[in-house]
Formats: C-alpha cells, structure tokens, sequence
C-alpha cells in the first residue's frame, strides 16, 4: 500500500529529518539512504521495518546535519623535514628563493586538521534518538496504510459481493438446470444421429450422463461461493491477508475460466465474462493489500 511519513529530531547539536515512503509490491522490499558515517545505523533499521510490515517497497531517505566542531591543526614534523631537506637540496643545484612559510604550510600533508569527534557515549545517544524517530516515522506510515487499508477493504467487499452476486445469477439460469441440460444433449445427440442409425435408449441414456456431468457447473458455482466466503472472512482478519487474496483470485479466476468453457448458453456465457471481469477488478485491489 502507498502512504508517506516524516520524522524529525535533535540531539547534541545535529538535526535530522526522515522522509519514509511506500509503494505497492507483491513481496517486501527495504532500501535506506543515509548519509556517510551512519551506516552502522542499518541494522537496527531494517527489523525495526519488518516488524511493521510484510509487503510492498519501502524506502527512507535520512537527512542530518551536523554541528560545527572544534579543529585542532598541528604541523606533521616529520612532512615538513622532508620538504625542507629537498628544498636545501635543490637550492644547492639551482639558484633559487628560499621557501615562504606560507609556501610551505600550502603543501599537502604539512599541516594536519583534525575535528573533534564524538565520545562513544554521545555516539550512543545520537543512534538511540535516530532510531527511535524512524520507528515514530514508521509508526505514522503504518496508520496512513491502515487509513487507506480501509478504504481498499470497502472496496474489496464491494467486488466480493459483485462476484457472488453474479454466481448466484448463474445458478439461477434456467439452462444451467441438470434438465435443461439433459434436455438439450439429448436432442443435441438425436439430431446428429441418422435416420437410419439406432440407439438404444439405455446407450443415449448413458451417453447424455457423460455430457451431462461434463457439462454442469454447479460445482464451478459451489467453488466460487466458498471462495466469496474465505475471502470475507480473510477481510476480517488482523494478520498480513495479501499474499492469501492472491492464491483465491487464482482459485476464483479458475473457476470462472471452468465455466465459460462449459456454458453452452448466452446467457451463461455473458455472465462468465462478467465474472471474469469482475474477479480481474478484485485482482487489481488485492495487490494494494498487505
């Protein structure tokens, strides 16, 4: 499911700000972005994620500044002896000016700057309180999921309804009656049957139950209703119920496929493809669904 949250905080001196993003997928897919130095935060991030949720792709981008800090600069002793040895070595070969201070001091390594850096216990601190605004940041991205997870649950129970509504339609169809179908594959076979060719009544008999039993689709609509009812019950449920909504749209596109191959009446026919539209508009809500 989609949603945004953002989590800000300070501590010692630094500001950070967490921008938490999420988008819908079927399996589930962390990606953080922190600035340089705070990667030892990642394993403390990602449980933090998988804790709260189990699909979609979620990324969190953190945003710190830092306090300006005390630097200390030294002369590296050893760098500058270097220089001034080859300096007197050169002068001895050439005419030359003898170097400036500031010269010297320019050259790369000649001066070492240093900043104050954190004690391990204000370290500690800056960590703890990252942390604990990103599972604030991620608090408030589960509500708005759970915001929209409402709003798609309304919906879901709508396309629900719409499927058993037309299951019951079909079943009501007078073609789908084991009679009206008898009847027709008995006149269907009598027809293909010539004038001169003779069957018995207890062969046509037995070739009409073959038909027939080929032909039914009361189990197709038993099966579909059944699925209608997981999947309401699944509706109700407090756990992760994505991943379970997609194996029943499998099941009930199953079904449906089952029926428009059996029925051999418009009718039937018409309100297959209506199910079949309908259960691909309910596959599409599902994949918002954790």
């Amino acid at each position: 499911m989609t949603g945004f949250a953002r989590a800000e905080g300070t501590e010692s001196g630094y500001r950070w700000t967490w921008e938490i993003r999420s988008v819908n997928a079927r399996a589930m897919d962390t990606r953080l972005r922190v600035p340089p130095g705070m990667e030892r935060l990642e394993v403390r991030l990602k449980p933090a994620v998988d804790a709260r949720f189990h699909r979609g792709n979620i990324s969190a981008t953190l945003a710190l500044t830092r306090p300006l800090r005390r630097t200390s600069i030294t002369v590296n002793d050893d760098v500058l002896d270097q220089v001034l040895a080859l300096a007197r070595d050169i002068a001895q070969r050439v005419e030359a000016q003898a170097p400036r201070i500031d010269g010297l001091l320019a050259l790369r390594g000649v001066l070492d700057v240093a900043e104050e850096e954190d004690s391990e216990e204000e370290r500690a601190r800056l960590d703890d309180a990252v942390v604990a605004s990103f599972e604030s940041g991620l608090d408030r991205l589960a509500e708005n999921r759970a915001q929209e997870g409402a709003r798609l649950g309304t919906l879901v129970a709508g396309h629900l309804d719409e499927i058993a509504g037309l299951a019951s339609r079909a079943k009501s169809v007078s073609a789908a009656s084991p009679a009206a179908i008898e009847q027709r594959l008995r006149e269907q076979v009598q027809s293909l049957l010539k004038e001169d060719a003779i069957l018995s009544e207890d062969r046509l008999a037995q070739e009409v139950a073959l038909l027939l039993v080929r032909a039914d689709i009361r189990e197709e609509i038993d099966r579909l209703q059944a699925h209608v009812e997981a999947a309401r019950e699944l509706l109700g449920s407090d756990e992760p119920i994505g991943r379970r909504f997609d194996f029943l749209c499998q099941e009930f596109n199953r079904e449906a496929n089952t029926l428009c191959s059996k029925a051999s009446d418009i009718e039937l026919t018409r309100l297959g493809l209506e199910l079949k539209a309908g259960i691909e508009r309910l596959r599409e809500q599902i994949q918002n669904i954790e």
